[in-house]
Order: structure tokens, then sequence, then C-alpha cells
């Protein structure tokens, strides 16, 4: 029988686990933190791991895209692999499957070695995030969901901000190769603890004991496995291909557009479809997604665009850019659990309100304050601007996805939920790097058009510079050259800062877009009552 067809009791409704349920968010935390550490620590090493296999760089970065594609790809099936293996089951392969490939990354002699174990880790990876953020709706009643998913927070939200930082850190220190077996221990106290604490729910039981045999969808996932890859690989490689220049990204948007919207079709007429599309006729579930896919693209961009800023146009080494992200993260911390109690005691839409608002100002702010000469400390009270705001949002809407559904749909909510924040993230770096090589060229071409030989104001400024050169003892020629060479430095500082504040000139209208449409959502109360649907 599928699990819409189980009858549970009063006793099986108000279920709850054996163990404290803090001990089960930091055990289940515990896993899915090292799973999106893993997402974003290794981009620093790329560099060291090309070097010391042999490849090129082009190659290297098929180490975070052959993750990213597994990843994907697993993220929206979760909630049926829950009902073909049962949930805890599922968790526990996911947490031995992260971390053999783990040990595998860590010690693979060749390129080719190391990215079939990333296929295999982010596989593994896929269902760790879900299945954790399903286990605490599951464990914790609604008016606590949001303190509990401010646990979760801390690896959707933190971890990202901090893997770069300690990833750099680690191989300036050590070597890449224990970005990946770090994991070893972690996975192996997880999946102890996970197998000592961790329980399914009567609803998860009731179901597998029913014992209905489900048939494997081959071409729900054949469209998804070719949907979903393609899409990732496109949004990884498009830029750097130069979009619709390449026939090799066209061919990708085509399978990509086909298979998904055949998916979707297909979907929606099976009993037990691979992914539950069905979910997004709720309103609220909808919302919540779209809230989520931005909230993805905002973190992550953000996170790509003020190292890079300070890195390229102010000359801050990785390690003090990645003091200013850390410090955010820090501060994003602290603030979480403060979060988890707001929304434990207020409707969610007033505090996601709140954070739109909070991040469509910051993201205004980030387009007035970010120039030459902005100081340290300011770029870090600017990133904390843009960051904090996100705990506001994130939790309460990760909540507001389950409300008004059924318990058995929890598994297919986290692994869409999350899916949508991951293709967001993904879709959110590509369009940033994207609008800012092509707003980069924009500025200069209009800059370079001032200037021209018979301009006062460039002849005045190159023959001042040459004049200090000379007198810096430079030969005239050579101070000539010289002064050419720092105004055309000094143009490309310019174009590539003001293509930044168009970046978040996007990034505001983005959130302003968001903030207009939380009032959209249902106002769910978490210190109403509800009552229990069983089936």
């Amino acid at each position: 029988m599928s699990t819409t067809e189980v009858v549970l009791t009063p006793a099986e409704q108000d279920w709850k686990p054996r163990a404290n349920p803090w001990l089960i968010a930091f055990v289940v935390s515990l896993a899915a933190f090292m799973e999106v550490l893993d997402t974003s620590i290794a981009n620093v090493a790329l560099p060291h791991i090309a070097g010391n296999l042999g490849a090129s760089q082009d190659q290297s970065t098929w180490v975070l895209t052959s993750y990213l594609v597994s990843n994907a790809i697993v993220l929206p099936i979760s909630g049926w692999l829950v009902s073909l293996f049962g949930r805890k089951r599922f968790f526990m392969t996911c947490i031995v499957l992260f971390t053999i490939s783990s040990l595998i990354c860590g010690i693979a002699p060749s390129l080719g070695i190391l990215l079939l174990a990333r296929i295999l880790q982010g596989a593994g990876g896929g269902g760790l995030q879900p299945m954790a953020q399903a286990i605490l709706a599951d464990t914790f009643p609604p008016r606590l969901r949001g303190l509990a998913f401010s646990l979760y927070g801390v690896t959707a939200i933190f971890a990202p901000s901090i893997g770069p930082t300690l990833g750099g850190w680690i191989t300036d220190n050590y070597t890449w190769r224990w970005i990946f077996l770090m994991n070893l221990p972690v996975g192996i106290l997880a999946l102890f603890l996970v197998f000592q604490l961790v329980e399914d729910p009567p609803y998860l039981t009731k179901a597998r004991a029913l014992g209905r045999r489900i048939k494997f969808d081959y071409i729900g996932f054949s469209l998804l496995t070719l949907g979903v890859g393609a899409l990732q690989i496109l949004l990884d490689k498009g830029q750097e291909d130069d979009w619709l220049g390449s026939h090799f990204i066209v061919t990708l948007i085509i399978v990509a557009s086909i298979c998904l919207v055949a998916l979707v079709i297909w979907e929606l007429y099976q009993k037990e479809p691979i992914v539950d599309v069905r979910l997004f006729a709720s309103f609220n579930f909808t919302t919540s997604s779209i809230m989520m896919f931005i909230v993805g693209g905002m973190s992550f961009a953000t996170t790509v665009l003020m190292p890079q800023f300070l890195q390229a146009n102010l000359g801050y080494t990785a390690e003090a850019a990645g003091m200013v992200l850390s410090a955010a993260g820090f501060v994003l911390l602290c603030e979480l659990p403060f979060v988890g109690m707001l929304a434990g005691r207020f409707p969610g839409k007033y505090l996601i309100a709140v954070g739109w608002a909070l991040l469509t100002v910051s993201m205004y702010l980030s387009t007035q304050r970010v120039d030459l000469l902005i100081s340290f400390q300011s770029a870090t009270l600017l990133r904390i601007t843009q960051y904090a705001p996100m705990g506001l949002v994130f939790i309460p809407t990760t909540a507001a996805a389950y409300y008004g559904m059924a318990k058995e749909k929890n598994n297919a909510i986290a692994g869409l939920i999350n899916f949508m924040r991951n293709i967001g993230s993904s879709v959110g770096t590509s369009v940033v790097t994207t609008v800012l090589a092509r707003r980069t060229q924009f500025h200069q071409v209009r800059l370079g058009s001032h200037m021209i030989p018979g301009s006062p104001a460039f002849s005045d400024t190159v023959a001042g510079l040459a004049q200090q050169l000379q007198q810096a003892g430079f030969s005239s020629a050579d101070a000539l050259k010289a002064a050419y060479a720092r105004v055309y430095q000094s143009l490309q500082l310019q174009a590539s800062t003001m293509s930044y504040i168009d970046t978040f000139w996007l990034l505001t209208v983005a959130a302003g877009a968001m903030l207009v449409m939380t009032f959209v959502l249902k106002k769910n109360d978490p210190r109403a009552s509800e009552k229990v649907v069983a089936h």
C-alpha cells in the first residue's frame, strides 16, 4: 500500500521519538553540515588539485561540476527513495556512501578516479540535506519547528560562508587531500549516532510493513537525470563557454528544456511519481519554493561577489577576503537561535517580510558603498548586512513549506525545497558571473570613449602622471608609456567596480520582488493548534 492509504491510531498520530529531540537535531544536522561544507570547500583548492594530478584548470573544474550534477539529481527523488528503503536506512546509506567516497577522493591517484568518487559523493550527499530537514519536521511539533530549523540553518547557510576560508587554510597548511579526508571521523560519528538515536515515525514504518512493491519509474528517472544533469552543467559552464555562442551549451539548453517539461507532464499522470510535482498545487509550497530558490541564489551570489571584488579590485589576499565572509557567518550563527524562537511565536510571513525588507535595503546599500576606497571594516559590516537577514527568510520559509501538508509528504517536501535552493545557488552564481563579465565590457567601452587623444581631460591626466613619473626617475618615453598604462588600469578598475554595483542593483530588485510575494503567503501561525490528518 502507498503511504497515503496508511491508517494511524491516535497514539501513533501523537508519536514522539524516544531519544531527546535536540540530540537528534544535532546529529542529523552534523551529517548535513558535513555535506553542505563540501559543496564550497573544494573551490579554492582547484589549482592545487590540477597541479598535483597533472590536469588543466578547465579539467579540474569538473571536480565541482560532477559533484553538483549527481547531488542535484538525487535531491528531488529523495522522498521516493525513502518510500523504497525507509528513511533511517536511506539516511544511513547516504552517510556511508558520502564517507567512503570522501576517502576515495582523498587518496585518488588520478583525476578520473577523483571525478568518479565525486559523483558518488554527490549522490550520497544529495540525500543528507533533505532527510535531515524531514527528520526535524517529524521530530518537532509545529511550534518548535522554527527553533529546530535554526539548527539546520547552520548547515544550509553558515557552512557555505566558512567553506572557502576553511578550504584555503587546509590547502595552504596541509594538502588539498585533507579537505576530503576530514569527513571520515565526522561521517563515522554521525553514522553511529544516527543508528542509535534516529527512528522512523509510524506512518513510514506502517507503510513499509504493508509491503506494497514500488515500481521504478524508468522514464521519469531518465528524464530527471538528463534534464537536471544538462541544466547543472550549462549553469556551471555557460559563462566559460560564452553561452549561446557555444553549440555545446545550446544543446544542453535544448535537452534540459525538453526533458524537464516532459518530466513534469509525465509525473502528473503517475500513481507513484519519482518526483512528486503535485506538491506544487499547494500555493504556499510553490511560493516557499520560489523564495528558497532566490535565497540560494542570493546567498551564493553575494558569497561570490564580495571576496572576488576584494581580491580582484582591492588586492586583498584570499585569507583576508575569507575573514570578511567568516565574520558575517559567525554573526549569522549567533542570530539563528533567536530567529528560531521568534519563528515559534509569530506568524512566519511577518518574519519573512522583515527578512526580505532588510535584504532589499542591504543590497541597495551595497550599490552605494561598494567602491575602490572601501575599508576592511566597512566591507565586513557591509557583508554582515548582506548575510544576517538570510536567517529571517530561511527558517520561516522552510517551515511555511510544510504548512497545511500531510505528514507523509514531509520527505518529498524536504527533497524539493532543498533542490530548489541548490539550483538557485547554481543559477545565482551563473547569473552574477555573467552580469559581471558583460557589464564590465559595457563600462569599459563607455569609459574608453572619453579616453581619446583630443580630449583635454585625458591629455591633462596623462601629462600629469608622466610628469610625476619623470620626477620619480623615469625617462620621458618610459614615463609616457607608464602613464598610459596606469590610466588604462584605472579604467579597468572603474569599469569592474561599476559592474559590481550593477549586479547589486539586480539583487536589490530580486529581493524587492520577494518582499511583495511574501504577502500572498498564508499566515502560518505556529501557536495555532493543528488538526492531524490521517489517511
